[in-house]
C-alpha cells in the first residue's frame, strides 16, 4: 500500500458521505476554508456540481467517483437522540450505519491500490459501559446494543481490504447545542435540570471543532485502525450538567431516578447512553501530537452555549 500520509499529486479533494449532519456539515466548511475541494455523495437526485447520488437504486456507487481522492469520510447513520428505541428504530440505526459502509468498501476495494483512505465513523458506544475502568483503543468491545451496532459498522468499513488504508473514528457525544446538550438545554432553561440517576457515571464527551480537527488529523497524519475521538479531560454526567447550568444561569437540583427515564426513554436508551460508565481516552489522538483546542467539558461547554445575561 502506498505511504497513506503523503498527499496525493494535484489539489487535494476529499469525498463526504453523511454532509448533512451536525459533524459533516462542519467538517465540509472546514475543509473548503482550507482550499480543499469535497465531493458530497447525497440520497437524493444531484442538485449541486459538487453532489453525486448513490444508494437512491440498485446501481452500485461507480469507484470513478473515489478516484484520486485524498480520503473518503463516512458520517452516515441514523441519530440515537431519537427515543425509544423500538425493535424497528433499533433496525434503522444498525442498516442506516451498515448499509451506506458496505456500499463505500465494496467501491474501495475496486479501486485497489489507488483507493484512498477510508475514514469510517463510529463511536465510543463500542466499549459498553465499564466503570471504574480507562479505556483507550486496545479496550474490547461491549456487550450492549451499541456495542454491537458499532462492531457491524466497523467490520463494514474494514471490508474494503487491505489495499486500503482504514480509520475507525469512536466518536464520543458531541457537546453542541445539537448535539447531546440539545435536551439537557431545554431542561436546564426550564429550571429542571440535575443528576441524571446518580450523575457520577463517566461521560465521553469531545467539541464540535475539536471533532471536525480531530477528524482532519487523522487523514493528514496517515492513522489507521481505531482513534477515540474524545475530549482529553474525565467528566461525569454532573460535570457536563452543572457546567451548563453554570452557563446557563440555571439551577442544577432536580434528580431524575433511572426507573423513570428508563420509563420514558426505554431500557437500551437508558442504559447504553444515558447511565453507561465510560471513561474513554484518546490515546491514539495524543500519541500523534494532536493537541485540543477545548480540553475540559466546561471549555467545550463554554464554546457551544452562549452565556447567560
Amino acid at each position: 500500500m502506498p505511504d497513506a500520509a503523503s498527499p496525493r499529486p494535484g489539489p487535494r479533494r476529499v469525498v463526504v458521505h453523511g454532509s448533512t449532519g451536525l459533524i459533516g456539515s462542519a467538517l465540509v466548511d472546514s475543509l473548503r476554508a482550507d482550499g480543499v475541494e469535497v465531493t458530497r455523495l447525497v440520497r437524493r437526485p444531484a442538485e449541486a456540481s459538487d453532489e453525486v447520488e448513490w444508494l437512491t437504486g440498485s446501481s452500485a456507487l461507480d469507484p470513478a467517483v473515489l478516484d484520486g481522492a485524498e480520503a473518503v469520510v463516512g458520517l452516515n447513520g441514523a441519530t440515537i437522540g431519537r427515543f425509544p428505541w423500538t425493535a424497528r428504530y433499533k433496525n434503522t440505526l444498525l442498516w442506516s450505519r451498515v448499509t451506506p459502509t458496505q456500499a463505500m468498501a465494496r467501491a474501495l476495494r475496486e479501486l485497489g491500490a489507488d483507493a484512498p483512505a477510508f475514514v469510517s465513523a463510529s463511536a465510543v458506544g463500542y466499549y459498553g459501559s465499564a466503570p471504574r475502568r480507562r479505556l483507550d483503543e486496545t479496550s474490547p468491545r461491549g456487550e450492549t446494543f451499541l456495542a454491537d451496532l458499532c462492531g457491524e459498522w466497523e467490520a463494514a468499513a474494514r471490508s474494503a481490504g487491505d489495499q486500503t488504508r482504514v480509520a475507525l473514528l469512536r466518536t464520543a457525544p458531541i457537546v453542541h447545542a445539537d448535539g447531546v446538550l440539545k435536551p439537557l438545554m431545554l431542561l436546564t432553561k426550564l429550571g429542571v435540570g440535575g443528576p441524571i440517576g446518580r450523575g457520577t457515571q463517566v461521560w465521553p464527551w469531545i467539541s464540535l471543532e475539536d471533532e471536525v480537527r480531530a477528524i482532519r488529523h487523522v487523514i493528514d497524519s496517515g492513522l489507521d485502525g481505531p482513534v477515540n475521538l474524545v475530549g482529553p479531560t474525565r467528566a461525569t454526567a454532573n460535570d457536563l450538567g452543572f457546567a451548563l447550568a453554570v452557563r446557563m444561569n440555571r439551577p442544577f437540583l432536580l434528580r431524575a431516578p433511572v426507573w423513570a427515564v428508563r420509563m420514558v426513554l426505554g431500557t437500551d436508551a437508558t442504559e447504553a447512553v444515558l447511565t453507561s460508565d465510560l471513561d474513554v481516552a484518546p490515546a491514539v489522538l495524543e500519541a500523534s501530537g494532536f493537541s485540543f483546542r477545548h480540553p475540559t467539558v466546561e471549555d467545550a461547554i463554554a464554546s457551544a452555549v452562549p452565556a447567560a445575561d
